[in-house]
């Protein structure tokens, strides 16, 4: 028989089981706030199956370019607008580690997860999507200049080369960044030619810089109307000028220019920012964001590669090329020394 303290001691275990389970339940059906920069693009399909699945509303707040999602980030530490930051990518990680602005946490689907595609090894941040950075060209321009595209990044500093390029401001864009994190591993920054030398070079050959991608790539380069064949980019805008070819096309009008060295692997994750108010939420979404669904769902949008290799990418990403040898810089090394070179950069090619 059961004494009257054993029941009293079980029903106050009841209590308070019942009671972790409600504060779950309660922290689970909050809201879930995901910060993102600008391009993050998810079928609303997608985050209704999420949220049908948990009782959940997901508000998704665009915060700029990454740069200054993260500024934001920063700027509101330990009492942040969002539970979740999605974008964060290897040439900002080591400015977001260094804040301590986010939580650890280990999916399990991280496990499927390529070594080459894990962005950080401490788990504050869930590698999601890659892609790759580097110069595409306008096919029929560069014919009617009679250019073949270059095979060395020197090959732009020569007068037929002349204001025919245009970049994004690495201070501003994450391409731009990128690229010249890029030039960085390419030229190297001690020697007879540095990666600045190759900068005052372009600048006297006349090379433009625009503040973001969409102004350069919709702006400035030939496809769109301007006058710049040469354009910062990704190794995924050809398949994407495909898809989008009105009317159709049998191959994409741009090209790639994978110059072994020149161009820089982009992995972008997700972080759970500390004092979130729905971290059980954003844990269960990490796990969700691994998942085939939501993996093959943003390729055709975003156009960057799951990192799950179950994923399927659709068939238009024949026209997507993968560099054999881009940039070897790690994420580390450019945390220590990104702001050096954008400061020295600016220096060069801005003032």
């Amino acid at each position: 028989m059961i004494s009257k303290l054993t029941a009293v001691v079980m029903v106050l275990l009841m209590v308070t089981v019942l009671a972790a389970c409600s504060s779950d339940s309660e922290d689970e059906n909050r809201e879930l706030v995901i910060m993102t920069h600008d391009s993050f693009n998810i079928g609303e399909d997608v985050i209704k199956a999420f949220e049908d699945a948990n009782n959940a509303t997901v508000v998704i707040q665009p915060a700029g370019d990454t740069g200054e999602a993260l500024v934001r980030a920063i700027l509101e530490k330990g009492n942040p607008s969002a539970d979740l930051f999605y974008g964060i990518d290897n040439t900002y990680l080591g400015r977001a580690l260094d804040e301590g602005i986010f939580d650890t946490y280990e999916p399990d689907g991280l496990d499927n997860v390529p070594i080459q595609f894990i962005l950080d090894s401490t788990n504050h941040v869930t590698s999601i999507d890659y892609g790759y950075v580097n110069l595409n060209y306008d096919k029929a321009a560069l014919a009617e200049a009679g250019l073949e595209p270059p095979q060395l990044l020197e090959q732009l500093t020569g007068s037929n080369w002349k204001g025919k390029l245009v970049v994004e401001n690495p201070a501003t864009s994450s391409p731009g960044l990128a690229f010249l994190i890029a030039t960085v591993a390419y030229f190297g920054e001690e020697g007879l030619y540095t990666y600045l030398d190759f900068w005052k070079d372009m600048k006297a050959n006349d090379v433009l810089v625009k503040d973001g991608w969409s102004d350069a790539y919709y702006g400035d380069f030939t496809m769109y109307g301007g006058d710049r064949p040469l354009v910062v980019s990704y190794a995924t805008s050809p398949a994407a000028e495909f898809l989008f070819a009105d009317p159709a096309v049998s191959e994409p009008p741009t090209g790639n220019i994978l110059i072994d060295k020149a161009t820089f692997l982009q992995i972008e994750g997700i972080g759970i920012l500390k004092g979130a108010d729905s971290p059980n939420l954003a844990r269960k979404f990490i796990d969700f964001a691994l998942e085939r669904r939501f993996q093959e769902d943003f390729p055709d949008k975003m156009f960057v590669y799951p990192v799950n290799p179950d994923a399927e990418t659709p068939d238009f990403f024949q026209f997507a090329e993968v560099p054999a040898q881009p940039a070897g810089l790690t994420a580390e090394e450019i945390g220590e020394k990104r702001e050096e070179w954008i400061e020295a950069w600016t220096e060069v090619v801005l003032r």
